[in-house]
């Protein structure tokens, strides 16, 4: 065990030398914040994780030799006890220790809880969407944080070098000719739709502004990560099955939300609808896909088919060349509101959200036939700067966190 803490040492040492982006992502100060002695940090590969965990601890107050980062990626642990291996550090003036990829580690809820039961230790982890990292064990001890891919506002921050505020629903149903207002007045020299356009295409993963020539290499180098290490390990699923999972969001990226049924999409993967389903909770627990349920099936047993779509809309030119701007509107909805708020599909409209407001998605001169007549029910318009009574711009939803 001496060795491998030497070793551990060494790495960490270098990760913390690192030079970090100055950028910090909204958890930051919810991170830094928490009194809890375990904190979690879980979201899909490439949204910024092991960044926000190196950020938080070099504002925390410990020593260089009372802190420590480790990956249970690395060979170093390979076949290490992540309690035996933590207790060894504590033992030897240890008082915090960042954990990435957590859920590389052997048995790591038991450790974890052991960890926790056992000692004074602050720990901040790391962990992948695609494993029940918030299953009621992790949330009733620790502190979980759900880190998604970056916000338009985030995109809008990082690429202008700009502080710009985030709304809530209600703040935007309520006074969004003001908040859009505000925000177009504060980039005078851009064009937001110009802004919007570009985020659709590359502005959801942080390492675009580190390298854009070969962002959709990385993309595509994740989304092969999630499938053939996390999906394929966790779940047990074989290389054989992980082309049809490949197969099955090409199809979504290709197809229109419902425009297939569960018996149709089966038949194009080519696997039993029982398989289906289990691949679709996989891709959607990966956040590769988002899996979007009928608003009436809250109530009862109901034959309708869901809405399935790409998790962001970075994946359409990654995975397919010809997507629906009809899809691809819908799909930078749901990803952005469905963050902090429920979202369902519905017979009038597209979307209820928050069990509150309907919403019908299209272009600028989408009208309100659809939805005449029914209370807090909004066109969400994309191609327009500024809305005007209950027709509210699609970009604005983009500054929700």
């Amino acid at each position: 065990m001496d060795n491998l803490l030497e070793n551990a040492k060494k790495y960490s040492y270098q990760k913390f030398r690192l030079q970090l982006p100055t950028y910090k992502r909204f958890l930051h100060s919810d991170v830094l914040n928490s009194k809890d002695k375990i904190v979690g940090i879980y979201g899909s590969r490439g949204v910024g994780k092991t960044t926000l965990m190196l950020q938080v601890a070099k504002e925390l107050d410990f020593k260089s030799d009372e802190i420590l980062y480790i990956s249970c990626d690395h060979l170093l642990f390979s076949d290490v006890s992540l309690f035996e291996f933590v207790e060894y550090f504590y033992k030897y003036g240890g008082k915090c220790i960042l954990i990435d990829e957590i859920h590389e580690a052997k048995n790591f809820e038991q450790e974890l809880k052991s960890i926790y039961d056992f000692m004074d230790i602050k720990i901040l982890f790391s962990g992948s969407s695609a494993v029940q990292l918030t299953n009621a064990s992790f949330s009733r001890r620790y502190a979980m944080f759900k880190l998604p891919v970056l916000s338009l506002r985030e995109f809008c921050e990082l690429k202008l070098d700009v502080q710009l505020e985030s709304f809530s629903i209600e703040d935007l149903v309520n006074e969004h000719e003001n908040i859009s207002n505000t925000i177009i007045n504060k980039i005078p020299n851009e064009k937001i739709l110009k802004l919007y356009s570009e985020y659709l295409l590359n502005g959801v993963y942080p390492y675009y502004f580190v390298n854009e020539a070969s962002y959709y290499q990385k993309i595509t180098d994740s989304v092969n990560t999630v499938l053939y290490t996390d999906i394929a390990i966790i779940y047990k699923v074989s290389a054989s099955n992980i082309e049809l999972l490949k197969k099955l969001l090409l199809t979504i990226c290709l197809s229109q939300p419902l425009e297939l049924s569960i018996e149709a999409l089966s038949k194009k993967v080519g696997v039993s609808k029982v398989t289906l389903y289990k691949y679709i909770d996989y891709l959607h627990r990966a956040e590769l896909l988002r899996h979007v349920t009928y608003e009436g099936k809250r109530f009862k047993s109901m034959q309708k088919p869901d809405k399935l779509y790409l998790s962001n809309t970075n994946l359409f030119p990654t995975l397919c060349n010809n997507s629906e701007k009809g899809t691809i509107r819908e799909t930078f909805f749901a990803s952005t509101v469905s963050f902090g708020y429920s979202i369902y599909y519905v017979n009038q409209g597209d979307f209820l959200v928050d069990e509150k407001y309907t919403v019908e998605i299209g272009g600028k001169s989408k009208n309100f036939k659809q939805i005449k007549d029914m209370p807090n029910s909004y066109v969400v318009a994309d191609d327009i700067e500024m809305g005007f009574g209950n027709k509210i711009p699609l970009w604005l939803f983009g500054f929700l966190y």
